[in-house]
């Protein structure tokens, strides 16, 4: 007995036989006609990376480029940074196009990255630098006018008379060692300011939460603490909350978790250096993808950074720093 073909069945296979021949005609939806652009990051979690990461992928899509991310665990692991990048160029299955690239270190990925500039493939730095002009072009946040800002607010906050703690991030960062060089110049003109502590919690909120704890310990007449990371601001702000020293303790802390908000909310951090995390992702993958395409682009994309404290952190246009969303 012939089966009865149901006509509701046939219209859908009729439909995606249609699709299928329409995307083999189709090269913009051939995924092997696609570019593929690595994507290294200094490490695979926290708000700021999430963010970066965010802001990438929304460009592949828009551009309709594959990414190929990779990040080590940790921030300070340079030397898994470097074997992921050399893993990239080095596969011959799944060729890169382009590398954008968020350095571990100034210094220690120079060779790496002007072994991909001299391979031919265009090299985007996002977020910080790297020692070498053998780059494609650079989209970072300006560090040492972003840790002047920081200096500027804690002035402004705690006062041109006071003792302040510097909770850093890694040692040989380019953009820590920036962001401290631009408070440093702004704490500096004021003979009244004394740093009482310069430490560096290495990507670890439990080590900033430690070294706060301790400098608060030994230190009672500490008045701030500049936390230069998400991760530093974190444990810098428990400490402080737990300790029940929230507003005698002015804290100025960079980028903008949950957390970081909730603690401005609260009073215990006092303003935000923000950087717009989003934008370095994307416009690291756009301009990799204009340079495919034979575009010109510039060396240099600075982004600006901005503070907010609490009275300004409903504002819409801060609401879309501290909030990144996909339109």
């Amino acid at each position: 007995m012939r089966k009865k073909i149901n006509l509701a069945d046939l219209f859908i296979f009729i439909l995606i036989a249609a699709s299928i021949a329409s995307c083999a005609k189709n090269p913009q939806l051939d995924t092997s006609a696609k570019k593929n652009i690595a994507l290294i990051l200094k490490m695979n979690y926290g708000y700021h990376w999430s963010t970066v990461k965010m802001g990438a992928e929304t460009a592949a899509r828009e551009f309709n480029i594959d990414l190929d991310y990779a990040s080590p665990n940790e921030e300070d692991d340079i030397n898994a940074q470097i074997k992921m990048i050399n893993e990239k160029l080095d596969n011959k299955d799944k060729k890169i196009d382009a590398l954008v690239l968020a350095a571990c270190d100034f210094e220690a990925l120079v060779k790496t990255v002007e072994r991909a500039y001299d391979m031919g493939i265009p090299v985007v730095i996002i977020d910080s630098q790297v020692d070498t002009d053998k780059i494609t072009c650079n989209v970072a946040s300006d560090n040492i006018d972003a840790g002047r800002k920081a200096g500027s607010m804690l002035v402004s906050i705690a006062g041109k008379t006071c003792n302040v703690a510097i909770i850093n991030n890694i040692k040989g960062s380019k953009d820590a060692e920036e962001r401290e060089r631009g408070l440093l110049n702004v704490l500096a003109k004021y003979p009244g300011i004394r740093i009482v502590g310069n430490q560096y919690c290495y990507s670890d909120t439990r080590i900033a939460y430690s070294i706060t704890k301790s400098l608060l310990l030994q230190n009672k007449n500490i008045d701030a603490v500049v936390a230069l990371n998400e991760v530093a601001a974190e444990g810098a702000a428990q400490a402080v909350d737990e300790m029940k020293l929230g507003g005698r303790i002015k804290i100025i802390a960079f980028d903008s978790t949950v957390q970081e908000i909730n603690y401005l909310e609260k009073g215990i951090i006092q303003a935000l250096v923000i950087q717009n995390p989003f934008s370095m992702g994307y416009l690291g993958v756009k301009y990799a993808c204009d340079v495919l395409d034979g575009k010109d682009v510039k060396k240099q994309y600075p982004i600006e950074s901005k503070v907010i404290d609490k009275d300004t952190m409903y504002l819409p246009e801060n609401q879309k720093l501290l909030f990144p969303f996909i339109k």
